[in-house]
Order: structure tokens, then sequence, then C-alpha cells
């Protein structure tokens, strides 16, 4: 059977990821309106833009090529962000996946640095390569955003280059302009290394989140990184 871009609702401690929809629009669009100046080179929309967005994904969806999803933060319930499956690329004999980028990834200010990308990620990693089979996932981001370069590299992915002209520019007042696209992957065999690097970095946030009477020891506590 041919490989049919659909992505189920994936769930970890910190974030639930939901098939995007229209009722998440009014959590998305109080997520867009945080600190802006975070979102660096990346679109996010404006709250006015929340709902032509989440329109314009389902638009992409229907063809097949995008699947995305809400970032749900299990501790308010609330949507506090977005991600995506994007592109498919299958085998050309067996229709079996061969690859699939990971992308259209944003969220809020108060949501970054908590766990919830990592946390994310691990979950979009191991559906991948795990469930559907996947040999590759990409990542790519504007060569220029060394805040997105750092947590791309931070979840394990590997630096192939910088394809020039790559793309169209998301940043602002660009527009009609392209931009050079810094390109990474991880492959199935390095999955195993990435998804225990994850799983670790995940294991120092939920330290971090503990109760005081649950916090081990200080002599253990001075290991962490």
């Amino acid at each position: 059977m041919s490989f049919k871009l659909e992505g189920p609702v994936l769930e970890g401690a910190l974030v639930r990821l939901e098939p995007l929809d229209h009722r998440h629009a009014p959590d998305l669009a109080v997520a867009a309106e945080e600190d802006r100046s975070s979102f660096g080179y990346t679109w996010v929309p404006t709250a006015a833009e929340v709902g032509p967005y989440i329109e314009a994904q389902l638009t992409r969806a229907a063809t097949g090529r995008l699947a995305p999803y809400a970032q749900v933060a299990k501790s308010s319930g609330r949507a506090v962000g977005a991600t995506a499956y994007w592109e498919p690329r299958l085998w050309p004999v067996k229709g079996h996946l061969c690859a699939i980028e990971v992308g259209f990834t944003w969220l809020a200010t108060s949501a970054q640095g908590t766990g919830l990308n990592t946390e994310s990620k691990l979950l979009l990693f191991r559906n991948a390569f795990e469930n559907w089979g996947a040999a590759r996932v990409d990542l790519k981001t504007d060569a220029r955003n060394s805040r997105s370069r750092a947590a791309i590299e931070g979840v394990g992915a590997r630096f192939e280059g910088v394809l020039r002209n790559w793309s169209q520019s998301w940043a602002p007042g660009e527009d009609g302009r392209l931009r050079d696209s810094a390109m990474y992957s991880i492959i199935a065999t390095e999955w195993p290394d990435c998804r225990a690097r994850l799983e670790e970095r995940l294991g120092r946030y939920h330290l971090e989140t503990q109760p005081a009477d649950n916090v081990v020891p200080d002599a253990s506590r001075s290991r962490r990184v």
C-alpha cells in the first residue's frame, strides 16, 4: 500500500501534538502575540492572521504534502505553537516512505526553553522512523537564524550545508526575496543515538520541574548539565 501522509495524535509527558484544526485558533492567537521578537526569521501569524493561516495549512494538508499539528502544552491544555510533517518523499517502486521533513515550527515565547520543543521533536522523529519506517528526516532553516540552527543541532540533527537562494524568505521586510537555507538531517542509522540524546535531555527538564521534596540530593544534582 502506498504511503499516505496523515499525522496521528502524538502524546508525551509535556506536549500533545494534535492535528491542526480551527478549534486551536483562539489559543494560537494568544500564543502568537507574546514577545514576537523571539520569532526572528521564522514567519508566525499575528492574532488576526491565525484563521487564514490554519486554513492555508489545511489546504496544503489536502494535497497530501503536509500534516500540520498544534502543539498543546499538557500543563495548561492550551495550544502554544505549531509544527508539521512536510514534503514526504517515497521510494519510487514500492511507494513506501523514504524521507520526510519536520518544519513549520513555532512556539510562544513562554513555551520556549521548557522542553516542549525537545519532546515534540522526539515524538515526530520516533513516529517517522519507528512507525513509518523513514530512512531520513529533514530539517531546514534560514541560514542567518542562529537561534533556530542551535535548536536543530540541539535535537541531534546533522548539518549538511547551505543551499543558496533556496526558498522564499520569511524575514520581516523581505517579501519577494530568496533566502539561503541551512540544511540538516537525521538518518535511520543515527536515530537510536539521537533518541537516547533527546530522552536524556527530557530527563533533565523533568528534574528541573520536580517539586522540592522530590528533588534528588545535591550531590546528584551537581552532575546535571
